[in-house]
């Protein structure tokens, strides 16, 4: 795959700004995606982060593990809980570089994450804001709050130059 500049996340703290924090943590998460991609995964990211330390980093498996399920999202949110030693991430904001599909929006609300923050809608299977608003659902017993569109441009590219060169 062909290597594009990324957003640098701070080597040095994490910034206070809270817009500038979604994008720190969310240039880490490009990295993981880029990283995926380079291994003929699709190309998706995640960071979970809680008091802004990162309990877990991963990117798709599923070509490698020849699993379906071995998304970036549910990778990260079994390394976050053992990392953690529990079955919730409370208080956890999960950065991801593409919307998460409904197996994984579902997994992060079992888990009770704080919020979701995700780069690039997903048109085919989103589930936090282009097939539907799970995280906002009033029928399910817990939700959070969304937020889309960090470096989505980025993630964008990365995931339409990784299809472009297998079509």
């Amino acid at each position: 795959m062909e290597r594009m500049e990324l957003p640098r996340p701070s080597l040095l703290r994490v910034p206070d700004d809270p817009v500038e924090v979604d994008q720190h943590f969310m240039a880490m998460a490009l990295r993981e995606a880029a990283e995926a991609g380079e291994r003929g995964e699709v190309p998706v990211g995640v960071v979970v982060v809680r008091d802004q330390v990162i309990l877990a980093r991963s990117s798709n498996r599923c070509e490698e593990l020849a699993d379906p399920t071995a998304h970036a999202e549910m990778l990260a949110i079994t390394e976050a809980c053992a990392e953690l030693g529990e079955a919730r991430l409370s208080e956890a904001v999960v950065y991801c570089t593409l919307e998460p599909c409904f197996m994984c929006t579902g997994a992060l609300l079992h888990a009770r994450v704080a919020r979701i923050v995700f780069a690039t809608r997903d048109p085919k299977f989103g589930a936090c804001a282009s097939l539907a608003q799970l995280p906002a659902d009033r029928r399910l017993n817990h939700r959070c709050p969304v937020t889309e569109g960090i470096y989505a441009d980025v993630a964008g590219d990365l995931l339409k130059a990784f299809f472009a060169e297998r079509r």
